[in-house]
């Protein structure tokens, strides 16, 4: 007669881990916090200075002027500057080939054009960008100083 317990007790058992396991996500979550602190290091610097860091798990991430947000099939994952605020740099902006390597003056007329650009690369609304890296470039020209980030 305790046989009947014990089955009944294993079929509950077997049931609710069946159900927690495929809840479970498939892939990893990405990791916003590693990015972060990518930024935050050339960001601290005293002089130009270029940090890359690979996105692994990640579909689209999103650069606000003071945090990043990582998507993937694990999951969407938040992170906050500790420096800023930085420049996101739009895929259709001339901040682009600064971001790159050229030095400004080499994109922009007028140290004035290169902060126009700026300011208004940081009051757009973030958007999601699907890459497999992150970029981030520290430039100052004549008295302009600028974290890029793509």
């Amino acid at each position: 007669m305790d046989a009947w317990y014990v089955w009944i007790g294993l079929a509950v058992v077997s049931a609710t881990a069946f159900g927690v396991v495929s809840v479970l996500p498939s892939a990893a979550m990405p990791d916003a916090s590693g990015s972060a602190r990518t930024v935050d290091r050339v960001a601290a610097s005293d002089h130009a200075a270029v940090g890359k860091h690979p996105l692994s798990n990640v579909d689209a991430v999103r650069i606000g002027t003071d945090s990043i947000s990582l998507r993937g099939p694990g999951g969407t994952d938040h992170a906050a500057f500790g420096y800023g605020p930085i420049t996101p740099v739009p895929t259709e902006s001339a901040l682009r080939s600064v971001l790159r390597g050229n030095p400004p003056k080499a994109v922009f007329e007028t140290p004035g054009g290169f902060e126009k650009a700026t300011e208004r690369a940081r009051e757009a609304d973030p958007r999601w960008t699907e890459t497999d890296r992150l970029v981030v470039r520290r430039v100052s020209w004549e008295g302009i100083d600028a974290v890029l980030v793509g």
